[in-house]
Parts: structure tokens; C-alpha cells; sequence
């Protein structure tokens, strides 16, 4: 390499600029777009009319949206495959009845992507409606830039609003997206281009490795893991909730039912079709309102949340727009209440412990 001039430093600014080419040359092709080089307007922001009627709103950080206290997370019948029948419909309700923010991955719905797949049906008529969040899973660059380009494709839009790290985990993966041919190389690259609106990361495992990353980069948002078994475990709203506040970031709550394990009436499902540490081996012990509440009740900006049919859509943003804040002891309850089960509401956490003993 040396003998030709070329260095890897050269061919990864080649790679990545062959990505950022063909996301711009595609984008182009498809809508008409201005030529390669030449600057893009700045995308406007989404607006869903049916939102100030729905439910309550709160800012998402300095982003300057409006988002209603429920949004649509994109797994549970949205990333299933071949379920278009489901999963389309549901969107499309969602945003009739005034979701306003709807949140993705490129690894939901496994190769096929098929959350995005399915979200794309729906914006390509009703994008203007929705702030659309995705992420990738990539720590370089290169390999980000080529799945936002595929993003892009699938969910028929030429930008998304949020653009974010997928599951943070380990201090590893800190340095990675930091170092140079880091994915952050490519966030910034994405925002200039105004292939993105805003900027930022989510996280299941461990809060300090979420506020370390917000510590060495100016993040949007952040969607964190916070449930009301948070407070038992390498809890998310002493770490960092007060710091995402601190920077005025959109904070975006997830892992509110931890699919199903915080809820009553929820069986375990067979042992052979779970994984991790924190088995579930009972059901839950609150109901989706006392779930919802606890969460809403931080300084969040939202909370995601994946539903499998209209009627569970139907239900939370009932509760949503119904949403009274509990007090300290009323959050205290709730937390002595999910206790007994506060491992398998967990098991997402670094060292998630086993539920204690019944």
C-alpha cells in the first residue's frame, strides 16, 4: 500500500464516501432530488394534527417537537414477518388517533428488516406526520452510512428525524464510535447532508456507559431502559436521567411492560425459549396503566411502547391522554409492588439478577 500512496486512512475516506455518494445518488434517482453536491434544504419538521386533541405533550429536549406522551415502538407485530396485514394497520391507527413519534431499528425483523419495511408503507403517504427514529447497530462509519442508506430505502423517505446508536452496552463500544472511522464520523456526516435531523443512542445494559457516551458527544435524545423494577438494578434514573436533563436532551423511555414480564396475568413462557440470567419463572405484578404511569411520572419526554394489536395501541393511548402523575409514595408503592419480580423485568441489565425467592 505504501508503494501506491494509498493508506488505510485513504480507503476508509473512500469507503465512506462511496456510501454518502450513494445514498445521495439513490435519494436523486427516487424523488427528483437535487444533483449530488449541491446543498438539501432542511427537512421540516413532522406535524400529526391529531395530536394536540389525543393526549398530553411535553418537549423532546431541544428538538423543538411536541411529542405526545405515547409513541409507537417498532417491535412486538411490527417486526414480525410477513405480518403486513397486522402491522401496516397499525400504524396507520396509530397515527389516526395522534401518535406523533414512531421509533425503529435496522435489526428489527432480522435481515428483512421488516419494521422498516413495514413503516415505509405508511410513510411514503404520511410522513409529514411523524417523527420517524431508527438506529444502527454499526460501530464504524462505513458500515453506519451503508445501513442508514438501506433505512432510507425501506422506510421511502429521503431523511430521518433521529438517527440513533443501537443498544450501547459496554465501554467498548464507547471507544468505537469515538474513535476515528467511528460511527459518530458518520452521524455528523449524515446531519450535514441533512439525511438526519437530530442525533442520538439508546441503551438496555448499563446507565454509565450511556452517560459516559453523552459526557464525550453532543447527543439529541436518548432512550434508555426505565421501568418501575429500574430502581433494584443498576438503576437508569440515578445515573442517568439527571444527567440527559442536565444537557436538555429528549429522554425516551422504553422497556415499559419489559414484554410482558412486569405485567399481571403474563404466564412465562416455556424455560427452553428464554435467555439471560433473570429467568422468567412468574407472572408480573402490575397492570399497563401502573406501568405506564411510573414511567411518565420521571421527566421523560415519551415512552415507547410495542403493541401487538389495535386494542393494546387503542389502550395505552388511553392511558396517555388519562395520564395523572403519582407522588413519591405512590412511586414507592409501585416499586415495592414489582420487587418480586424486579429480575425478570431486568434481564436486559448487565449481571441481571434471578427474581428473589417466592
Amino acid at each position: 500500500m505504501s508503494g501506491s500512496g494509498t493508506t488505510r486512512r485513504d480507503l476508509f475516506k473512500l469507503g465512506a464516501a462511496t456510501a454518502a455518494g450513494l445514498i445521495a445518488t439513490r435519494l436523486g434517482a427516487a424523488d427528483g432530488a437535487e444533483p449530488v453536491g449541491m446543498a438539501r434544504p432542511v427537512p421540516k419538521a413532522p406535524f400529526n394534527p391529531a395530536t394536540a386533541t389525543a393526549m398530553p405533550t411535553r418537549n423532546l429536549g431541544r428538538t423543538g417537537l411536541q411529542v405526545g406522551l405515547f409513541s409507537l415502538g417498532g417491535q412486538a407485530a411490527i417486526e414480525k414477518a410477513n405480518n403486513e396485514a397486522v402491522a401496516v394497520p397499525l400504524i396507520e391507527r396509530a397515527l389516526d388517533l395522534g401518535v406523533n413519534y414512531v421509533d425503529t431499528s435496522a435489526r428489527y425483523g432480522g435481515e428483512a428488516r421488516w419494521s422498516e419495511q413495514y413503516f415505509g408503507q405508511v410513510m411514503k403517504r404520511r410522513r409529514k406526520e411523524a417523527f420517524l427514529a431508527t438506529k444502527t447497530h454499526d460501530r464504524t462509519a462505513d458500515g453506519s452510512l451503508r445501513i442508514l442508506e438501506t433505512s432510507l430505502k425501506l422506510l421511502q423517505t429521503d431523511h430521518v428525524d433521529l438517527w440513533q446508536l443501537h443498544a450501547m452496552s459496554t465501554m467498548d463500544d464507547v471507544e468505537k464510535v469515538c474513535a476515528k472511522g467511528g460511527a459518530l464520523e458518520a452521524f455528523q456526516k449524515a446531519r450535514d447532508q441533512k439525511l438526519v435531523r437530530f442525533l442520538g443512542l439508546s441503551g438496555h445494559t448499563d446507565p454509565d456507559v450511556l452517560a459516559e457516551a453523552i459526557r464525550r458527544f453532543p447527543f439529541d435524545c436518548v432512550l434508555m431502559a426505565f421501568n418501575a423494577a429500574d430502581t433494584w438494578h443498576l438503576p437508569f434514573k440515578k445515573t442517568l436521567l439527571p444527567l440527559a436533563i442536565e444537557k436538555e436532551m429528549g429522554i425516551i423511555g422504553m422497556k415499559i411492560p419489559a414484554r410482558g414480564r412486569i405485567l399481571e396475568g403474563v404466564p412465562p413462557p416455556p424455560p427452553t425459549q428464554q435467555r439471560g440470567t433473570a429467568k422468567h419463572d412468574r407472572p408480573g405484578t402490575l397492570t399497563i396503566k401502573e406501568a405506564m404511569r411510573y414511567t411518565l411520572s420521571h421527566p421523560v419526554s415519551t415512552v415507547i411502547i410495542g403493541v401487538d394489536n389495535i386494542a393494546q395501541l387503542e389502550e395505552n393511548i388511553r392511558i396517555a391522554r388519562d395520564f395523572l402523575p403519582l407522588n413519591a409514595a405512590q412511586l414507592e408503592a409501585l416499586e415495592q409492588k414489582v420487587k418480586p419480580v424486579y429480575g425478570q423485568a431486568s434481564w436486559y441489565k448487565r449481571d441481571a439478577p434471578a427474581n428473589p425467592p417466592k
